[in-house]
């Protein structure tokens, strides 16, 4: 029986990680795989050698260090000493997992990475350390191939998870009506982002917009998101001096009703793509941290959309430029101007042709087959 290690860091990876353990085991019931993950993992029957709690905690603390330090050293000797894999599955989480992957390579075990570190957006150097310690890239972006490629890295390209996980647009008229919103007027809603410290710096500026916004416009119908990992309490504190519905857990749903979306940066930008609903991004954060990301960025554009595209087809109101005057302006545009956002939607449609209808977790399942029982 071949045995298979998967090793995730966040929660999404513990979806991605469940979804491609579920096709091996369609594909191949001659496996043994356990990993470090979470629920989805453990209801797919995966033998989880520890939860990610520890993983996924926030900050570069020295504790976090330590227990990073130790969570490492341990999963290495376990996989050397008493596992010992015919294959390690890593999984996005890129500092832990470059870090573990120099100690597996030294002791022959093969190592294949899905969802790699970005290493197009930022920090280009982990390029090398990819290109030495693993053996195959499982890319989900089409320019990763290339680029891969470029250094001599072995590479498959899968398509993005999105594109095969995402649901099906919502019903319009339903869901509107559901919430207590008019169906036949425009509907707008705003992404705030899902970490304490993006409300602390975007909610004040979004909700400044969206006030702008239902005073210029009275027909406009606007609704915050909260992200399901916030608390009420956390939330509500934003909405104590404001009149807007919060709608909580549905975010699927409010991106693919919507007529405009304001968002903070991440991966929800590509889920609103893949939807073809016209957004703006807009992101700002403490100016010490994007001082640094100045310095290590690679690309200029922030957005998926534009950067898969390779050019601006997404607003990207970031920093200073994040206003409410920029906001509304870009929201409004995007709502009157006729030909503008036509055009937008069509653009939003080219990039999802570009991410491909692949089913990744199936491609990674077949790459990881083919690999153990050539």
């Amino acid at each position: 029986m071949k045995k298979i290690f998967i090793v995730t860091g966040e929660y999404s990876g513990d979806i991605h990680a469940a979804n491609v353990v579920r096709e091996l085991k369609a594909i191949d019931c001659d496996l043994q795989i356990e990993g470090i993950g979470g629920i989805s993992m453990e209801k797919e029957g995966v033998k989880l050698f520890t939860t990610q709690e520890k993983m996924s905690a926030m900050g570069i603390s020295p504790q976090i260090i330590i227990n990073h330090y130790k969570l490492g050293k341990a999963l290495v000797d376990y996989l050397v000493n008493d596992y010992k894999p015919d294959l390690v599955l890593l999984i996005d989480y890129g500092a832990f997992n470059l870090s573990i992957a120099k100690f597996l390579h030294k002791a022959g075990i093969k190592i294949f990475y899905y969802i790699p570190p970005q290493v197009w957006a930022s920090r280009k150097y982990r390029i090398k350390l990819i290109k030495k310690y693993i053996d195959k890239v499982l890319c989900i972006f089409p320019f990763e191939k290339p680029l891969y490629a470029q250094f001599g890295i072995e590479t498959h390209y899968c398509g993005h998870p999105l594109v095969s996980q995402l649901p099906p647009p919502a019903g319009r008229r339903e869901f509107l009506r559901k919430h207590g919103f008019d169906v036949d007027k425009p509907f707008i809603s705003v992404f705030p982002g899902s970490r304490e410290f993006e409300l602390k710096n975007l909610m004040p500026i979004f909700k400044a917009a969206a006030e702008k916004l239902q005073h210029r416009h009275p027909e406009l119908q606007i609704c915050f998101s909260q992200a399901p990992n916030l608390s009420d309490e956390v939330y509500n504190k934003y909405f104590q001096d404001a009149n807007f519905k919060v709608i909580k857990g549905e975010n699927q749903a409010m991106l693919s009703v919507s007529d405009a979306l304001i968002l903070a940066s991440g991966t929800v930008a590509l889920e609103a793509c893949l939807y073809q609903t016209p957004m703006i991004i807009s992101y700002k954060g403490p100016q010490l941290f994007y001082w640094i990301y100045l310095l290590v960025r690679c690309i200029k554009m922030v957005s998926l959309p534009n950067i898969i595209a390779n050019r601006i087809i997404v607003p990207e109101l970031i920093q200073q430029k994040a206003t409410a005057v920029n906001i509304t302006a870009e929201i409004e545009s995007l709502l009157y101007d006729s030909e503008r956002r036509e055009q937008n939607i069509k653009d939003l449609g080219f990039v999802k042709t570009l991410l491909s209808n692949k089913n990744s977790a199936l491609e990674v399942a077949k790459v990881i087959d083919m690999e153990l029982f050539p």
